[in-house]
């Protein structure tokens, strides 16, 4: 279906009632310029060689001149049929710890911070697979389905934050199983998932999936953000460290172990952040390395072919038309 890009640029077309009442001025003015002096039989014999007719053609080539400019400006286009090329990919979901210990500033700016960078970096050299995104603290919530529309991908990590999911912890099980179920269950390869997390607290319910997960043919590459000998937590706004309840400063310590292990049991490889670059170009690679499928990649902005072009064209067609076109009438030649 037609539609224009820059609607606004139509309200343009409103000049078409000036100019149309400025020729009907026009025509007045000259009828009474005539009427003015004097006799008129004889103003239309010394004028005799004047074409009212194309006057008004030429007024009207100019207007729609105009008309056509435009809606060249809208840009008048359409969507352009067989640009959802299939294209060898995978499929990948991303799954983001937003829990609270990701503000420990143990990493710069912070854990979470860092994560994002990496995850934006991973992002931009995905090329032709699809990306999902879950967020998980105390629980998991699907932030987005797998999509080709990298720009929206980025849009949702940006607003990533421990207000998203209000419960806090770290359940990486209920994060894994919610990245499984984002899958087609119809394969057992071209899946894999990208966990980014300080694993701080062990979740029981890990283990239950992992086994579910090999079996499925998902392969799980962990990302380690964080430090071994830990940091406090400053939350955002707030002046002192967290402390729990017996009042002593809360240390939040990177558990590369646990993470260690979820990417062992299903083929993956883990790597800790210590460069956003460097760890998604390493992801990056052996997410290349896997064996891919054929992916639609029209899910992502929808491509047009703009018409502006022809509009433009005949529009100075019709300047130039109006050029050579004289006010006077042919001559006709008698022998």
């Amino acid at each position: 279906m037609f539609q224009f890009e820059h609607t606004i640029y139509l309200a343009g077309l409103i000049i078409i009632i000036p100019l149309v009442l400025l020729l009907f001025s026009v025509l007045q003015w000259k009828k009474k310029v005539k009427r003015a002096l004097g006799d008129e039989k004889l103003i239309d014999q010394l004028t005799k060689n004047y074409d009212g007719r194309k006057y008004k053609l030429k007024f009207i080539l100019i207007a729609a001149s105009i008309v056509l400019l435009i809606i060249a400006a809208a840009n008048l286009r359409k969507p352009v049929i067989g640009k959802d090329e299939k294209r060898a990919g995978i499929d990948i979901m991303i799954a983001l710890d937003v829990s609270k210990s990701m503000w420990a500033e143990d990493v710069k700016p912070s854990r979470l911070d860092a994560a994002k960078q990496f995850v934006n970096n991973l992002i931009d050299k995905l090329d032709d697979n699809r990306v999902g995104l879950v967020v998980f603290a105390g629980r998991a919530v699907l932030q987005m389905p797998l999509t080709s529309d990298f720009a929206v991908s980025k849009l949702y990590v940006s607003n990533a934050s421990p207000e998203a999911v209000p419960i806090q912890g770290t359940v990486v099980g209920d994060a894994l199983r919610l990245c499984a179920g984002s899958f087609s269950s119809e394969e057992k390869k071209y899946k894999a998932v990208v966990l980014i997390s300080d694993g701080e607290d062990h979740d029981p319910g890990t283990e239950d999936i992992l086994q579910q997960l090999s079996d499925k043919g998902i392969i799980v590459n962990t990302i380690g953000v964080g430090s071994v000998n830990g940091a406090p937590i400053t939350e955002p706004g707030a002046n002192a460290y967290k402390v729990d309840r017996n009042g002593q400063t809360v240390i939040s310590k990177l558990n590369e172990q646990e993470l260690r292990t979820i990417a062992q049991q299903t083929g993956g490889a883990y790597f800790h952040l210590d460069n956003a670059g460097t760890s998604a170009s390493n992801i990056a690679a052996i997410l290349d390395g896997m064996e891919k499928k054929a992916i639609e990649t029209g899910g992502g902005e929808k491509q047009y072919s703009s018409l502006y072009g022809i509009f433009v064209l005949i529009a100075l067609l019709l300047l130039i038309a109006e050029i050579f076109i004289p006010e006077t009438k042919r001559k006709i030649q008698t022998s």
